[in-house]
């Protein structure tokens, strides 16, 4: 993997990662030139036990522009910059213009309940130059190439003083919120572990100390057993519908056997967890014939410095599902209680993606 930093004319930084060696002249662009503006900051929630982050200025942040201006797209052009520059590279990663989080973010308003500044790091990673294409369309080269820019920034994110979390993840579609169309997804790093990957390492903790691997890793061995939901079945890394599933064609993507965050992965894990991931995409646009909708995330260990054996790194996808009148998302039972529920067995939906034929490049 080459790499390239950069930093933009408005202070931002960029970051380009490529197969091949990269051009060392290349010029950071940006559609801004001011500095960033605009600070969050953060609200304790006393009834839920955890924080809630306020960041006003995104409201100006650029929403599904017309196609003549993809501010994703690369270019060489002064008098029409974007994000990116025009040149030999694979991935970008730039610190987003409109971040929620921020390590410039400064005092906290005084209110009824405690407050803090909304410090942390938010970037934006550009998969592809290709404006029409997909994760799913990439070569599996390519992919790889992707998990290895996760782990990077992982490493370089997680190193700040201050934080403890680094969650790669994508939403893809307009149904699922996406606010620009070319393929990218985002990375945040927090100055805590939020309340899912809390919950999640709460319960890995307690597995890991009764039976001595992670509740992913015995899942995995179950699953592998019954057969009922497999997707894919390579020598280091599986993707399944899960029996606990919470949503119609949720799916994870794991190694076998636990790592704890990108940065552990040999060779030989990423190359099968990426023919894992690429299998899984394939099978969605398959299975719908279109670009389907879902939010990918990338839960990891916490970067908090100390030993996490209990941790696997792995995917969940959460999509949108369609019923006969309209796409399904969460109900009140789901956003109120946090109690799901399902009117489709993952069986049946596991079923559904495994008649899908995919062929990975």
């Amino acid at each position: 993997m080459h790499k390239l930093q950069l930093t933009k004319p408005d202070g931002r930084r960029l970051t380009l990662y490529s197969q091949r060696p990269l051009d060392a002249g290349l010029v950071a662009p940006s559609p801004f030139s001011d500095p960033l503006s605009g600070s969050s900051h953060l609200r304790w929630h006393p009834l839920r036990g955890e924080w809630v982050a306020y960041a006003a200025h995104r409201q100006n942040r650029t929403f599904l522009p017309p196609p003549e201006y993809n501010p994703l797209a690369p270019t060489t052009d002064p008098a029409n910059p974007t994000e990116v520059p025009a040149g030999d590279w694979d991935v970008a990663v730039f610190d987003n213009r409109f971040p929620t989080l921020s390590q410039a973010a400064q005092d906290a308003p005084h209110l009824l309940v405690p407050t803090a500044p909304g410090r942390g790091h938010c970037e934006v990673v550009v998969f592809t130059q290709d404006p029409k294409s997909s994760l799913a369309a990439l070569p599996l080269s390519h992919v790889e190439l992707l998990l290895r820019v996760w782990g990077d920034r992982t490493r370089e994110l997680g190193s700040i003083e201050g934080i403890d979390y680094v969650l790669p993840f994508e939403n893809r579609g307009q149904e699922v919120g996406v606010t620009l169309h070319h393929p990218h997804g985002q990375i945040y790093a927090y100055p805590e572990v939020p309340p899912v990957p809390a919950r999640m390492q709460m319960q890995a903790e307690v597995h890991y100390e009764e039976h001595g691997c992670t509740p992913l890793e015995t899942m995995i061995k179950g699953e592998l057993a019954e057969g009922t939901r497999m997707l894919y079945e390579g020598e280091h890394a599986v993707a399944f519908v899960p029996a606990c599933a919470r949503y119609p064609y949720e799916v994870w993507v794991a190694p076998r056997t636990a790592v704890p965050t990108f940065c552990e992965l040999t060779p030989e894990l990423r190359t099968d967890l990426a023919r894992a991931l690429k299998t899984v995409l394939l099978k969605y646009e398959g299975l719908w014939q279109r670009p389907f909708p879902y939010l990918m995330a990338w839960y990891q260990a916490p970067t908090d410095g100390q030993d996490h054996p209990e941790s696997h790194l792995h995917a969940e996808f959460y999509p949108p599902y369609r019923t006969r009148e309209r796409l399904k998302y969460l109900a009140g039972t789901e956003l109120a209680a946090g109690w799901f529920a399902m009117d489709a067995l993952p069986e049946d939906k596991a079923a559904e993606l495994q008649q899908v034929h995919v062929t990975l490049e």
